[in-house]
């Protein structure tokens, strides 16, 4: 009887799920973005936004939220109603190292289900013109001359543009002042003013930069070659082996979403995603599509939760 019982509850529940899937979406869809426009992240967005709508039959509406590196606009989404009309577009910092920073109004685990991840790539180590060094070795030399005289930009607090500078830091033995920005372009162009003297920031935001003159690109942070910048040595080849730390975004819904929802959404932009015109959008500023399973996305979440546990614990590193 027990099992006949937990039968019925499964095909309910499998059916309700598919009838919400049916029906939906029967309004506009509001796309929160965890970044100003022009980052990425609203690049990313816009780009799967713009294919979808005529996929679902409904406005797309994107709502960019910055702050608070990426947890206001987390935390608004993992409130929202679970009915498919309310998604977020995010990125690695608040949905799994930022929870070992701060305490957050939102579990990434509990409260969020995966849709897809939309791109990985790694970061790249810039610095402005006016350091006197044009490789990683030059950079940590002219950082230990200059003990506690130099600072570093980075996208906000507990963002992989932070913690991929705390990990060069101590594997490098270098002290460089950490000075948080509301997201990739201001933190690119305070170091462009001068006003930071290095980050790590996407290629989407470093390339236009380093492509006139105003930032000087000297590494990524991928364990091999990032075939979108084949010209730039990993940290690695750099001289600081094992060094791997890369930028990912996503796209998710607020827990207890309808499977349904969640399976269709996933199959609509997975096939978006490899849309030759949209990976062309996305590869010219610096973005490699990727894609997948909502169980694939997921289990990335749990280890990128475990690996930068572990990184800041070693690193001390903190809230500035």
């Amino acid at each position: 009887m027990k099992f006949l019982a937990l039968l019925s509850a499964l095909t309910f529940s499998v059916a309700t799920s598919l009838a919400h899937a049916d029906t939906w979406p029967s309004k506009p869809i509001r796309l929160v973005v965890a970044a100003p426009g022009g980052s990425s992240l609203d690049i990313i967005a816009r780009t799967i936004g713009d294919k979808l709508k005529s996929r679902l039959g409904q406005a797309i509406v994107v709502d960019n939220i910055p702050g608070a590196s990426g947890t206001i606009a987390t935390a608004n989404v993992a409130r929202a109603a679970p009915d498919g009309h309310t998604l977020l577009m995010s990125y690695n910092g608040p949905l799994s190292s930022a929870q070992f920073l701060a305490r957050l109004p939102y579990d990434p685990q509990k409260d969020l289900a995966p849709v897809i991840l939309t791109s990985s790539q790694p970061n790249v180590l810039a610095v402005n013109p006016d350091v006197p060094a044009k490789n990683v070795p030059e950079l940590i030399a002219y950082a230990k001359a200059n003990p506690g005289k130099l600072n570093y930009a980075s996208v906000g607090n507990g963002s992989s543009s932070h913690l991929t500078m705390e990990l060069f830091k101590t594997m490098a033995g270098i002290d460089v002042l950490h000075v948080p920005y509301n997201g990739a372009p201001p933190a690119a162009m305070a170091t462009v003013a001068g006003e930071s003297h290095m980050l790590f920031g996407v290629p989407s935001v470093i390339l236009p930069q380093v492509r006139n003159g105003k930032l000087k690109a000297i590494a990524v942070t991928s364990a091999n070659r990032f075939p979108l910048l084949p010209q730039l040595p990993t940290m690695s080849e750099a001289g600081l082996p094992k060094f791997e730390a890369l930028a990912w975004n996503g796209i998710l819904a607020p827990a207890r979403t309808p499977a349904g929802i969640v399976s269709r959404l996933n199959r609509e932009i997975d096939s978006i995603l490899k849309m030759p015109d949209v990976k062309a959008r996305l590869n010219n500023v610096g973005l490699e599509p990727a894609g997948g399973s909502p169980e694939s996305f997921k289990l990335l979440m749990s280890s990128e939760a475990q690996k930068w546990s572990e990184v800041i614990k070693k690193t001390g590193a903190k809230l500035d």
